[in-house]
């Protein structure tokens, strides 16, 4: 028995997303988790007590990476020059890029990646709102760290006063350390690398591609270990709220006027000779056509057909003789 629908009773289905409108979206949530990291610089003495409180956490708990790194790439530019590249580039290069692939490729997923990324970016709003950090490379001298992207600056495009482009280093948040996501937005291209890539290669590279964030956060003196760790943790709990911020999102789109969200539809076809008094369900034959099971005249041009009930159809049994 087939199944029937009962009209109004079926969800409308969700429309696919459309570039023109995803484009602006995402401009609009980076333009004010820009404006928002700048505004909230915090002060520079707290800012440092909270950086070498976490040096602090990190000698208790012997996790201190840092050193050994930042002297590594300070000592060996064929180490140190790529990194800084690495740092100051990649971010906005893979992941809007990897974000664009997922739209055309992975259309279905891609509602729930991009909500995952907006997120987590709003979360680590907030860590650098409540907790200004100051990273190792502007400690003092005597804390041994050593910055990088200033002793390379020359190589690069950067200032050696930030990571940013040359004279832009003071429209920056130079103690927006604690998340660290360069940290987490790598983790979230490597998860995308690894779920949707399909190839050894991407699942190699969404691998890789967190692991040597992370190194070269802490080589270059930009963040500590424990960053790294809450970069982590944001993406962990960006992923968690996702299903409710997509739930909210549906619920405040069904709120919206009916011409905002609904479509017209087409209409559904009849069934084949539903409704109509014609046995051929309104088609027309030409000349010469038959429909199927009917008999070809037995009697030739002119002649008037035997009324006889022989020929009255394959139903109808024929006189006994």
């Amino acid at each position: 028995m087939p199944h029937t629908r009962t009209p109004g009773t079926d969800a409308p289905p969700r429309p696919r997303p459309r570039w023109w409108t995803e484009l602006p979206l995402i401009l609009l949530v980076y333009a004010c988790y820009s404006a928002g990291r700048l505004m909230v610089r915090g002060d520079e003495a707290d800012a440092v007590e909270h950086g070498l409180a976490i040096l602090r956490v990190e000698k208790a708990l012997f996790l201190n990476a840092e050193h050994p790194l930042n002297r590594l790439f300070t000592r060996e530019p064929w180490i140190g020059i790529p990194a800084d590249f690495w740092y100051a580039s990649l971010h906005y290069l893979v992941t809007p890029l990897i974000l664009i692939w997922v739209f055309r490729s992975r259309t279905v997923r891609y509602r729930a990646a991009r909500t995952w990324l907006m997120t987590s970016t709003f979360i680590g709003l907030i860590g650098f709102t409540l907790l200004p950090t100051c990273p190792p490379r502007l400690l003092e001298a005597g804390h041994g760290f050593v910055d990088t992207m200033a002793q390379y600056s020359t190589y690069g495009w950067w200032g050696g006063e930030a990571s940013a482009p040359r004279g832009l280093g003071g429209m920056t948040n130079q103690y927006a350390a604690m998340p660290s996501l360069h940290v987490g937005w790598s983790l979230w291209c490597g998860v995308m690398l690894w779920r949707y890539g399909g190839t050894r290669a991407t699942k190699v590279a969404g691998v890789v591609y967190p692991l040597v964030t992370t190194i070269v956060v802490m080589g270059t003196a930009n963040h500590y270990f424990l960053d790294a760790v809450a970069g982590a943790a944001v993406m962990g709990a960006g992923l968690l709220l996702t299903p409710y911020v997509l739930r909210t999102a549906e619920r405040v789109r069904g709120s919206l006027p009916a011409r905002f969200t609904t479509r017209s539809a087409p209409a559904a076809p009849a069934p084949d000779g539903a409704g109509s008094p014609i046995v051929s369900g309104g088609c027309q034959t030409s000349a010469g056509e038959r429909f199927p099971r009917q008999r070809e005249p037995r009697v030739g041009p002119g002649a008037e057909p035997d009324p006889s009930p022989s020929d009255a159809g394959d139903e109808t049994p024929a006189p006994a003789r």
